[in-house]
């Protein structure tokens, strides 16, 4: 893509404005490091442009908190209180997800991960957010726990204009075909290659 400009201009009948506006499925994948990196950095970009903005991780623990949702919860805080941007709200699986918290086992785990999408199918019915982060929701996939094709079928047929992320590795073939942006991060060189364990500022 020369300058920002498309290398190809379909004959679909649709206006540059409307092919720019058309709303995005988009996935992180791959072994690389980033993937959750760059759908943050991508809300960032949302919010600065006033979007709704809802963030769903569905492994990490409810106790490890990384520095972008403290970023980003203060921006949808900063929101609230100027109206500068748009709101924020992040929940995360753990121990249950952030609406219903409560104490659970490793076999819990499919039932919170099947809540999770429930919610978020909701919420894309009913246009709640201009932009979904589904965090790590390639790994409930590939164990069984949410269906594939319900999910490629919600994501496709979702109504108005709602953009979708969603990261993780091992993208299922399907959700790689429906997506409309498919980056695959390559794993080439890393500390932990070395036996260097995260630090903070680069992983948290």
């Amino acid at each position: 893509m020369p300058q920002g400009k498309p290398l190809t201009v379909p004959d679909d009948g649709s206006t540059t404005r409307q092919r720019r506006n058309r709303p995005l499925l988009m996935v992180h994948t791959g072994n690389g490091k980033g993937k959750s990196t760059a759908a943050f950095g991508m809300a960032m970009r949302a919010w600065n442009q006033g979007w709704d903005i809802g963030v769903f991780q569905f492994v990490k623990s409810a106790k490890w908190r990384i520095g972008e949702q403290t970023v980003l919860e203060r921006l949808g805080l900063l929101h609230e209180q100027t109206g500068e941007g748009g709101p924020v709200e992040w929940h995360k699986m753990g121990s249950g997800w952030s609406w219903s918290r409560k104490s659970g086992t490793e076999a819990d785990h499919a039932a919170d991960a099947a809540e999770g999408w429930a919610e978020v199918k909701r919420r894309i019915q009913a246009e709640r957010h201009q932009l979904y982060i589904l965090d790590e929701f390639t790994y409930p996939m590939q164990w069984g726990w949410v269906d594939v094709g319900d999910v490629v079928e919600t994501l496709v047929h979702r109504p108005g204009r709602q953009h979708v992320i969603v990261t993780g590795r091992r993208a299922d073939h399907r959700l790689i075909e429906a997506a409309d942006l498919v980056t695959e991060m390559q794993h080439v060189k890393h500390p932990m290659d070395v036996g260097q364990k995260g630090q903070r500022g680069i992983e948290w």
